[in-house]
């Protein structure tokens, strides 16, 4: 919780609890349903939390706007930015009735009121009004943004234009070449210095 605060320090005494329950609960559900990998839960803070809070540096969220997390997994980055966010609507859709069992279940005992899992393919999904989605590396820049923009609204409400943002790592030009996109990238290394995130970036598409 601590490299958490050492980046953001103004959050709520509610919000710092609801930071504070994660490790936890993490923990209690991973010995259930493996949704961290054993050798990361220990770093939940540093490699799920504030990986996914890598986002707000790059892109504020209006109270009001509508995020997609696209296969959130064991929920992120969608709950640690429910978290940041509390006046933002979150969907997080996984295929994996599991993972999403777990993310309710957090979601449910962190009392986050702003968040909605659902067990879907991204592509089933009836919402198309989304001002961005978000996701972790669970697929190629190419795919992710096949899936994203035909449920993004084309906008400008933040500091950037609607779109996709996403975390990812490594050696990021071939993917880029075959995405077919012009995307923006940051380099996690400058935001969370020292923190182990080399090669990481925030990246982001604008639907123009």
């Amino acid at each position: 919780m601590e490299v958490v605060q050492k980046y953001f320090d103004d959050f709520s005494a509610a919000q710092i609890a609801q930071f504070a329950a994660l490790e936890g609960l993490y923990k209690e559900w991973n010995e259930k349903i493996n949704v961290i990998s054993r050798k990361d839960i220990d770093q939940l803070y540093t490699k799920h939390v504030l990986h996914s809070l890598a986002i707000p540096t790059v892109c504020h969220f209006n109270p009001g706007m509508r995020i997609v997390d696209i296969g959130t997994g064991g929920g992120f980055p969608g709950i640690p930015l429910a978290i940041f966010y509390p006046e933002v609507e979150f969907l997080l859709v996984d295929s994996i009735g599991k993972k999403i069992k777990v993310v309710q279940g957090i979601a449910e005992e962190i009392g986050l009121k702003n968040v909605t899992a659902v067990q879907s393919r991204i592509e089933n999904i009836p919402q198309k009004d989304f001002d961005f989605a978000v996701s972790r590396a669970v697929a190629p820049l190419k795919d992710l943004w096949s899936w994203a923009k035909p449920i993004i609204k084309k906008n400008k409400s933040t500091d950037l234009a609607n779109g996709l943002i996403c975390l990812k790592g490594g050696d990021l030009n071939q993917e880029i070449v075959e995405s077919d996109v012009r995307p923006s990238l940051w380099d996690m290394e400058d935001i969370f210095p020292g923190e182990g995130f080399e090669e990481k970036f925030v990246v982001w598409v604008g639907k123009k």
